[in-house]
């Protein structure tokens, strides 16, 4: 497997490292939407959320939220963006788990924005009842 972030984790690529547990790895992204964009990644190769387990994902989501909070005091964005693109369709440029904190500027021209759809009669309680847990 020829992949990065892969790579990345087992220190054969040097990384801007900001923070480090025994299955989670973050970095500051190269290619930074703002300065001070970080990159979350698990150490076990996975592609997606859905391919990796509930625990890692769970750390790379509480390193999220305090990485989140030491970017606010540090670069002071207006904001900030967590995400993760899933797949291709998504907008998932590297194959494997990334988990986005990226600071956000009122000047900034980065934009994130959908068409709204509407659901038919019926058809949002119906999809609820079919995705409820």
């Amino acid at each position: 497997m020829d992949c990065i972030f892969c790579k990345l984790a087992k220190g054969e690529i040097p990384a801007a490292k900001v923070a480090e547990t025994d299955d989670v790895l973050a970095f500051l992204d190269i290619s930074p939407a703002n300065k001070g964009h970080i990159i979350i990644i698990p150490k076990q190769h996975a592609e997606r959320v859905d391919e990796i387990d509930e625990k890692t994902f769970g750390e790379m989501a509480i390193l999220a939220s305090r990485l989140a909070k030491r970017l606010m005091q540090v670069v002071k964005p207006d904001g900030y963006n967590i995400l993760v693109n899933n797949a291709e369709a998504a907008g998932q440029e590297v194959m494997h788990l990334h988990l986005h904190v990226m600071p956000r500027f009122d000047s900034d021209d980065f934009a994130f924005r959908w068409t709204h759809k509407k659901y038919g009669n019926g058809e949002m309680q119906e999809l609820a009842e079919k995705l409820r847990l």
